[in-house]
């Protein structure tokens, strides 16, 4: 079977990739689950129905080659559907979110593959599945496909020829263009070369129409393939393409010989003279500029403005003045061709329109003025070209001419080096990442953009595309290079150089200092299993007792006879009966928030949850016991007595410098309202305090969740879905907004925040404290299709032009983890390679550890560590434990083929396997330190001396989705007389917000075991409060 064409239409897969709006919500559900997956929908109009998940672009060309277009926020099954019906094709594809294609044919080797493949929802309905990356949701009305579009071998008394070249040597086969009325067809074709008397036609283009007498003596019969474009007017046959003819001969007994009538241009519509050239009477400064050679190397205007029937000089010309355009043209009579560059493989043909630009371009050629000859459509008097003819009018006499366009290898910003035009790869993209930039595409803009995300390899293809990834994307894709004429389309952006072509990449790469470096030490440290769970806990805290507080799911849970809060001995995992104890909460935690109060019980307080009254939920808790001995106390909650003034699922808790707490954002339910506000634990006199914030209103539901941290001047610094801010911490107005965090490298829409979850922690703190304070994210996702970000980036908030470092990691993660480890470095752990958090959302776990180390340059600062064969997903924590391991925990994803994860890990890293016997201090209770003051310690060291020891004080922290409620890490100043060590407290709550922390010391590498001391006191004398019968507060 021949190829399957090219459709002519006007619908064009011209679009960046998925933006979708901040605005948009997902549907409201009534049940606890947080998103659901997408799915193919049922239930569709008319006789359509699923046929599955099917490959696309496998043998290089597209699976459904009818018309398509793109639709980058609105996108779903039925609007697809209706546009394919609507053209009376019987297949219709939704792909990559955004994209619909239509045909009556499968093409290219396109087949059916596993349905999980199409799994990116679709932009305009969430709940919606629209294929993936090369992949086709298929649908169809089952009726029998049409025959296959062809040549046919005869159109009534004309017998075809075949497909046959034209242009050679830059002259046309068939000399003579003509207009034909009504739609285009080879019948209408011919018959109007039969009317104008000649005995040969050829339809070209889809579209275009030309006859003559004889065919060029240097034109010759081509490849059937190259006539690959379906007739404007007949879907069924094929009408030449660029620069290819389908080429009929007549051979009725009544064979013309000649052309028929006079003038007009060659079978344009009669005339009653020859064609004139309009001098006068234009709109000053416009005046006629010549008759050009178009398309010898490309088209020489790149802007077509709309189809005009009754197209003239002057309409023409009004056309382009009110686009702004300096230059216009008219071509082929009423038919003025495309301008744009345009992909020969792609399903747009633009018609019927004047020709517009500032410039001619492709080395456009002055032709001799007669070779104008068509008289224009709405004024036979008047020329308007002719066949691969422009005749052009500027508002200079001088019409700039850009030459035919060439790789670009000098002058690109960077360290790019071009290599050749290198070929696409079949089923998949050689460079994975992609952008569209229909006007702007270039090598200057298309690289930076690269660069800028740390990319090693970039290239254009179809003029308008541009790809980043790295090298070794190019090498796994196993392409070879193609000659470098393949490459032959010019930038939109910079039309005297190349971007490609079909399937073909302008290729370059990244020759200068590295993008990144990722370490791959020898020591990796290693997971290891710690205990069996007895539930799939969603919060975990470290308690000052040294023993882990988990929360999970009390009333939802999957557990039938759960009590929604264990807490484990650590000392005690080796006898699993006697580990857990078995503690209660009142209403449903899921979903909620927690953080260590600086009472001197260092009571866990959480807040919210997901319903009802749960979700006004204050709970608290005061660790009690030691390790090997069982605490009594448990939660205490009474809603009645004590709640939030507001619903809140997914809020942040934070303790601020004035030793309040903060609570801010959430829902107000599950699937529910945004509650876009704050409030003050424990709540101000007088009635309402809540504070309403707008840009938490705006960024809904992509804000949930957000990470916040007091800085050293004491105001408060927050990340909410891809923006950050600053406030005051009184009244909590704005004083600065951030520049908005970088995403990936194809979607800005990205975020780190839940749903979208990443992580995120404040870089260590030194004494004196003087460095300005640095924050940090890591991971995160995009709305739409759920593509993962595999970048991390942070901020200086406090600096005087406060930018984003971005800095690659080895792989893309959403539902982040991340843990600082008394070393000042930070593990960064879980999660999965797509998809968003929430119940079925996440796809392809991330097994690989990491270590984020921020004394070492930027973009060097991540060492791979070791993997685990736990996948942890949706709902998983990392927390740092007292022995300086890090305890790893849940994944609750509801995944298909994902299990409720119950199993706890323990993850061990390098400092802990290198061989070192740990430190060890002793600190005689000295645990409650004021700001400012000093403290002793006596030091016992295994590998060293005191010369090069650090101490470090990590604040205790609540880890859940992706938040370390708390993080904070001090290096505080100390000094020692042989192993006495003196240790000065950070200044201020500033530094150092009044709360609990673990202090280490550090012989060299190795961390000592730590004991919990406080910093700061009780200044908001929370230790009075709540003062209520079902509470018992610890004093002050």
């Amino acid at each position: 079977m021949v190829p399957r064409p090219v459709l002519a239409g006007v619908f064009t897969l011209s679009l960046a990739h998925s933006c979708l709006s901040s605005s948009i919500h997902f549907p409201s559900i009534p049940s606890i689950v947080r998103r659901q997956s997408p799915s193919v929908p049922t239930g569709l109009s008319g006789n359509w129905s699923s046929l599955g998940c099917y490959t696309d672009n496998q043998a290089g060309g597209r699976t459904l080659l009818g018309a398509s277009f793109t639709n980058t926020t609105g996108m779903t099954v039925q609007r697809c559907i209706a546009f394919c019906d609507g053209q009376s094709f019987i297949y219709a594809g939704v792909e990559y979110g955004q994209e619909c294609y239509c045909d009556n044919h499968f093409e290219n080797g396109g087949t059916n593959t596993t349905l999980s493949d199409c799994n990116m929802a679709c932009t305009g309905n969430a709940t919606e599945t629209c294929g993936a990356g090369n992949r086709l949701n298929v649908f169809t009305n089952g009726k029998t496909p049409p025959p296959p579009p062809s040549i046919p071998a005869q159109v009534g008394n004309w017998t075809s020829l075949g497909c046959w070249s034209d242009n050679v040597d830059n002259v046309r086969s068939l000399p003579n263009g003509i207009a034909v009325p009504g739609n285009f067809t080879l019948e209408t074709c011919s018959s109007a070369c039969f009317a104008a008397g000649y005995p040969f036609s050829g339809a070209e283009y889809a579209a275009q129409c030309y006859c003559g007498t004889s065919i060029y003596v240097n034109a010759s019969k081509i490849s059937t393939a190259s006539c690959n474009m379906l007739c404007a007017g007949d879907g069924q046959q094929f009408c030449g393409g660029p620069n290819a003819l389908s080429m009929y001969n007549y051979t009725g007994i009544d064979r013309p010989t000649g052309p028929i009538g006079g003038g007009g241009g060659g079978g344009a519509p009669p005339q009653t003279g020859t064609p004139v050239f309009i001098a006068a009477n234009l709109p000053k400064p416009w005046s006629y500029s010549g008759c050009y050679v178009d398309n010898a190397f490309g088209r020489i205007l790149q802007t077509q403005q709309p189809d005009n029937a009754n197209l003239t000089i002057a309409s023409c010309v009004a056309a382009c003045a009110a686009a702004g355009a300096t230059v216009a043209a008219a071509e082929f009579s009423v038919h003025s061709m495309l301008c744009a560059r345009f992909r020969t493989t792609s399903s747009h043909i633009l018609m019927n329109r004047p020709v517009c630009g500032t410039e001619l371009i492709d080395g456009a050629a002055l032709a001799a003025d007669a070779d104008c000859n068509m008289g224009c459509g709405g004024n036979t008097t008047q020329a308007c070209g002719a066949g691969n003819r422009m005749s052009v009018y500027s508002t200079s006499k001088n019409v700039t001419i850009l030459p035919v366009p060439v790789a670009q290898t000098k002058g690109i910003p960077g360290n790019w080096t071009y290599q050749g035009c290198l070929r696409e790869a079949n089923g998949f993209r050689a460079i994975p990442w992609q952008n569209i930039y229909p006007t702007n595409n270039s090598a200057t803009t298309c690289l930076s953009q690269c660069a800028a995300f740390g990319y090693t390899a970039g290239g254009m293809e179809y003029g308008e595309e541009c790809y980043c990834g790295d090298v070794s994307d190019v090498t796994k894709a196993n392409v070879t290079f193609a000659p470098e004429a393949d490459c032959n389309l010019a930038c939109p952006g910079d039309p005297i150089h190349l971007c490609g072509a079909g399937n073909r990449i302008q290729y370059y790469t990244w020759t200068g200092p590295a993008q990144y470096v990722w370490h791959t030490p020898t020591n990796i440290g290693y997971y290891d299993f710690l205990v069996p769970g007895v539930v799939v806990p969603l919060i975990a805290t470290v308690g000052i007792n040294g023993k882990v507080a988990f929360l999970e799911k009390s009333g939802t849970s999957e557990f039938d006879n759960s009590t929604g809060a264990y807490e484990l001995d650590l000392s005690l995992v080796d006898r699993f009966d006697l580990a857990w104890r078995e503690m209660h909460v009142k209403s449903d935690v899921f979903c909620s928030g927690s953080v260590t109060l600086p009472d001197k019980a260092g009571r866990i307080l959480n807040v919210g949850g997901w319903s009802l009254e749960s979700t006004k939920g204050v709970r608290l808790y005061a660790p009690d016991g030691s390790p090997g001995v069982n605490g009594t106390n448990d939660w205490e909650e009474n809603f009645q007595e004590l709640a939030l003034q507001r619903q809140r699922w997914y809020p942040t808790a934070a303790v601020l410098a004035n030793g309040s707490v903060l609570v801010i954002g959430g829902e107000t339910g599950s699937n529910a309202a945004p509650q876009p506000n704050l409030e003050i634990l424990p709540k101000p006199a007088g009635g309402d305090t809540v504070i309403n914030l707008d840009w938490l209103a705006r960024t809904d539901p992509w804000n949930l969740y957000p990470f916040v941290f007091v800085l050293p001047s004491g105001n408060l610094f927050v990340i909410y879905y891809n923006e950050a801010r600053i406030l005051e911490p009184v009244n909590f107005n704005t004083i600065k907004e951030l520049p908005n965090l970088p995403a990936s490298v194809n979607d800005f829409t990205g975020g780190r925040t839940y749903p979208l979850e990443g992580a995120a922690v404040l870089f260590p703190q030194h004494a004196p404290y003087t460095d300005p304070v640095r924050i940090l994210t890591c991971g995160g996702s995009a709305p739409g299709a759920g593509i993962a970000i595999d970048n991390c980036v942070s901020i200086e908030p406090e600096a005087q032009n406060p930018t984003w470092l971005l800095e690659r990691m080895p792989s893309q993660r959403v539902m982040t983890c991340m843990s600082p480890l008394p070393d000042g470095t930070f593990m960064i752990m879980n999660g999965a390679h797509q998809g968003f958090a929430g119940f079925g959302l996440g796809n392809d776990p991330n097994f690989q550890a990491l270590l984020y180390d921020p004394t070492l340059p930027p973009t060097q600062r991540i060492s791979i560590l070791n993997t685990t064969i736990v996948a942890r997903m949706y709902h998983s924590e990392a927390i740092l434990l007292p022995d300086a391991r890090v305890l790893v925990s849940g994944s609750d994803p509801q995944t298909p083929g994902m299990p409720e994860e119950m199993r706890i890990e323990a993850y061990y890293p390098p400092y802990l396997t290198q061989g070192f016997k740990q430190p060890s201090y002793t600190i005689n209770n000295d645990t409650d330190w004021a700001y400012g003051s000093t403290h002793k310690i006596t030091v016992t060291l295994h590998q060293g001396t005191t010369a090069n020891m650090r101490i470090s004080l990590v604040a205790a922290i609540s880890s859940t989705h992706g938040n370390t409620m708390g993080s904070r890490t001090i290096f505080p100043a100390f000094k020692c007389a042989g192993n006495v060590c003196t240790i000065t407290a950070p200044p201020n709550a500033f530094i150092s917000p009044p709360g609990w922390h673990q202090l280490f010391v550090l012989d060299g590498p190795t961390p000592s075991h730590s004991t919990f001391v406080r910093i700061g006191g009780d200044p908001g004398k929370l230790g009075l409060w709540p003062e209520f019968p079902d509470f018992t507060p610890p004093g002050l």
